[in-house]
This record gives C-alpha cells, sequence and structure tokens, in this order.
C-alpha cells in the first residue's frame, strides 16, 4: 500500500475554522461514552441528519448492551432536519467546503420509521438524541419537541391500565462539540445532556465528511494542532 502524499501546508493561513478528523471523532465519542451509559444507558438512539449519523454510528460501538458475545447493537433511527439553507462565498482553498450559514426555519425532511421498534416503539424508552454540534439549539429543540409530540400520542392510545404498567420515557441529547455561546432556543430541563467537549462561541467546525479532499482536510488539521491552534 502506497504512502499518503505529503501536502504543503506552509501556505495556508490560519482562518478560525476548527477542523475536525474522523480520529478526533472516534477519540472524543470514546471518552464521553462511559459517561451516557453509566448517567443515561440509551436504548434507542436518533440520529440527526446529516451530522449526526456518523456519530451515532461511532457512539453505538461503545454502547452495545449486555455482556459477551450477546451483546446487542442499540437501534438507530434518522431524522432529517435541516437548518442550514444558505452556502457561503468560497473561500478560494482547493479541496475544502464552502461555508454554510445558519437558517433560522427547521425544515423536517424525514421521520421516524418505527415499525421495526414492536407495539409501543418509543414510550417506556431511554431515546438518546444525536447530532454534531449544538449551535443556535434551534434543532435540537424542535427535535425534541416533536419526539415528545409523538410520545404523547403513543400513551394516549393506551388504556389507563397500560399506562400505568409502562415505565417512563426519558428523553436526552448527546452532541460532540457545544458552542459555548447563548442559544436562540432551549431544551426542557428533564431532558439529560452531554457533549463531547465545547468550544469557542461562533467558531466554525468542519467535519471530515463535509470534505472534497480528505487529506488536505487532515494535514492542515494536523498543523493546527502542531500550532496549538
Amino acid at each position: 500500500m502506497s504512502a499518503a502524499p505529503q501536502l504543503d501546508t506552509q501556505g495556508l493561513e490560519y482562518d478560525g475554522k476548527i477542523r475536525v478528523t474522523y480520529n478526533d471523532m472516534h477519540i472524543l465519542i470514546q471518552k464521553t461514552a462511559p459517561r451516557i451509559k453509566a448517567e443515561f444507558n440509551p436504548d434507542l438512539m436518533v440520529a440527526i441528519g446529516g451530522g449526526g449519523f456518523v456519530p451515532a454510528r461511532m457512539l453505538r460501538s461503545f454502547l452495545k448492551q449486555g455482556d459477551g458475545e450477546k451483546r446487542r447493537n442499540i437501534p438507530i433511527q434518522a431524522i432529517g432536519l435541516s437548518l442550514y439553507e444558505e452556502v457561503g462565498a468560497f473561500d478560494g482553498t482547493p479541496g475544502l467546503a464552502q461555508e454554510e450559514k445558519l437558517g433560522k426555519e427547521v425544515v423536517r425532511t424525514q421521520w421516524l420509521d418505527l415499525s421495526t421498534l414492536g407495539s409501543k416503539p418509543l414510550i417506556g424508552r431511554r431515546i438518546l438524541i444525536v447530532d454534531e454540534v449544538d449551535d443556535s439549539r434551534t434543532t435540537l429543540s424542535y427535535a425534541v419537541a416533536e419526539l415528545q409530540k409523538d410520545i404523547d400520542e403513543h400513551l394516549a392510545a393506551l388504556t389507563p391500565e397500560q399506562r400505568a404498567a409502562t415505565p417512563p420515557t426519558e428523553l436526552a441529547i448527546f452532541v460532540v462539540h457545544n458552542k459555548d455561546q447563548p442559544k436562540a432556543c432551549s431544551i426542557p430541563s428533564h431532558v439529560r445532556y452531554f457533549a463531547g467537549e465545547d468550544t469557542k462561541p461562533k467558531s466554525w467546525i468542519c467535519y471530515p465528511w463535509e470534505q472534497e479532499d480528505i487529506l488536505l482536510h487532515d494535514a492542515i488539521a494536523l498543523k493546527q494542532k502542531e500550532l496549538g491552534l
């Protein structure tokens, strides 16, 4: 197998963006997973597309239920919520993704497929909502509110006896990065919150799955680490 090409990053100036590699994601999720398992131990994950898909898949490897050969993967449901509507100007760096700007309205493009989760697909579960970044909290707030509507609807369809026998449904959130800044929306106090790490306010985080040239992306990320940026 040939070695990866050596990329020249000497002429690239720091542009204030945080470039995250797949290895960065994996290590950060691995460090956070024991706390999620100990404090919440989800039995269903809801990944917000498209940023939550890869973190949810990585996280599932560290949250398997059971022991030994009987360890089971936690099911992952996907929902599509779009908040990034405007694309910014291209900065001229070959192979790097264009910058997107935050929208103000959540667009629901895909919702849950509950046909594989049994007769009570949501109620009585510990549901972990997964996304890559908590920026304005608009998308996360919307996801929690819409899931709660579905949960309440399912509960309303039960008899009083069935409701009394059903364990409480719990919700939690996991984001890989939380931007340490004021949020446009809030989440209910009963929803637990886990973040891999906090970042500077208004920082722009570049994730590996957004990149056209992953080798260039990784090379710049490595250079930033070497410079302590």
